[in-house]
């Protein structure tokens, strides 16, 4: 039983860190994204900074995040035009599938609507405007807005604030997320939750009939909670296995979901868990999906704890290492040099992004610099184009090093490097990112 709940957990975990998530920006926010009620846009007016306690939140695009309510029915979205500039709205269920896409790579930079709707909706939408339809009775847009820094804040707030989001039917009542059971006892609360959400989030039918494995466990009662006054096996068995479904998240937050080259796990299949919702802006083929459900499930809760809301690779290719080039663990006390030799094959642009152990959060540091890129003023690059970055915690001696420098927390960190619209050449594996070499 203890290895079935550790199967439940892995299952559950995306679900129930998801919607904590959302409750968590609908009620407190998250640094530079206020608190908003449902069907209303928050959002960010400065670039994410170590007091956005997220995971692994990116430093390049000003978010503009919305929690969605469709059980009152739909919404009209209208989206600016953004006179070429990069921006995605993304899509997200309750289970974090990537449903949709809107923004330069998908639909283009221009004015368009669109009718986000609830699921088995039927119906007429208004004229010029294309249908988003939602798996779940709530999701998420998560809309990033490239920002080249401060100076630019003032266009894409404008962008933002262009971004509409208005009910079809007005004052219609939203149900909500229905409430877990207060009395559980706390270290049962996780599965409250997933047994909760799983009845009001209905995933995909093929996910319906793997649930029923679970019945043992509870999570398939629709009445009171089985885990106020839980039969002491079943309580211990669901203890133990979270434990266990925990640990192998995290072990698989290192491994990854595919060879490492030169150190890097490329995550090009990271997010294609998704292979039953594929609405406007995705790509509906073979090599974009996972058809193994048993690997699906297992890289889905890799992806909600490393990169929760990341995007499909052809959207943005979310690169990470933990270890240098001789295969040791990167740690801010050592200093190393990452040397691209020419930039990274984009169609918008690219980043390299530090982040902490074992959080994945951005890290304060004396420059006030959470990543680089080839948006970034000041760097010095070699006279045949190529770049070097230093990596580590003190600020170096060399002062023209400096300006090459993204720091490093003291003990051991995470990069991430993003390439936002990836070339062909990434997608297929040709294009091979330089390792992490230790300097002594």
């Amino acid at each position: 039983m203890i290895s079935l709940a550790a199967d439940a957990y892995v299952y559950g975990f995306p679900l129930v860190f998801d919607v904590d998530q959302m409750l968590r920006l609908r009620y407190d926010g998250i640094g530079a994204l206020r608190p908003a009620p449902f069907n209303e846009f928050s959002h960010a007016s400065r670039l994410a900074g170590p007091e956005d306690r997220f995971v692994s939140v990116n430093n390049d695009t000003l978010y503009s995040v919305a929690q969605l309510d469709l059980s009152g029915g739909p919404l009209l979205l209208r989206v600016p035009d953004t006179g070429g500039a990069y921006y995605v709205l993304q899509f997200i269920d309750a289970w974090t599938n990537n449903i949709a896409y809107v923004g330069r790579r998908a639909t283009g930079t221009g004015a368009a609507t669109y009718l986000v709707v609830p699921p088995d909706w039927r119906g007429n939408a208004p004229d010029g405007a294309r249908v988003v339809q939602s798996p779940t009775t709530i999701a998420t847009i998560v809309g990033r807005f490239a920002c080249d820094g401060p100076d630019d804040v003032p266009r894409v707030r404008a962008l933002q604030e262009a971004l509409t989001l208005t009910p079809l039917t007005r004052d219609a009542p939203l149900a909500g997320v229905p409430e877990p059971d207060g009395l559980v006892p706390e270290e049962l609360v996780f599965f409250e939750k997933l047994r909760v959400w799983m009845a009001a989030f209905r995933p995909a039918t093929v996910d319906l009939i793997y649930q029923e494995r679970f019945t043992s466990l509870g999570l398939l009662e629709t009445g009171g909670s089985p885990y106020r006054l839980p039969p002491p096996e079943l309580a211990e068995a669901l203890v133990k296995g979270m434990i266990e479904g925990r640990q192998r998240i995290e072990d698989l937050t290192r491994q990854g979901t595919g060879s490492l080259v030169n150190g890097w796990g490329m995550g090009l299949h990271l997010f294609d868990y998704n292979t039953d919702h594929l609405g406007p802006g995705t790509i509906d083929a073979p090599q974009w999906k996972i058809t193994d459900r048993a690997v699906a499930y297992a890289t889905r809760a890799l992806a909600a704890r490393a990169g929760l809301w990341g995007n499909h690779a052809y959207e943005a290719v979310y690169a990470y290492t933990f270890v240098d080039s001789d295969g040791e663990p990167l740690v801010g006390s050592r200093s190393y040099a990452l040397a691209f030799p020419e930039p990274p094959p984009v169609e918008a642009f690219w980043s390299l992004t530090m982040y902490d152990l074992p959080d994945f959060f951005l890290v304060a540091n004396p420059i006030d610099r959470y990543s680089v890129g080839d948006r970034t003023p000041g760097l010095r690059y070699g006279e045949d184009g190529s770049l070097t970055i230093l990596l580590q915690h003190d600020r170096p001696s060399d002062p023209d090093s400096v300006a090459n420098w993204l720091p490093a927390p003291a003990g051991e960190f995470r990069p991430i490097i993003r390439l936002y619209q990836p070339q062909a050449a990434v997608l297929d594996g040709r294009y091979q990112l330089p390792p992490v070499q230790r300097l002594r």
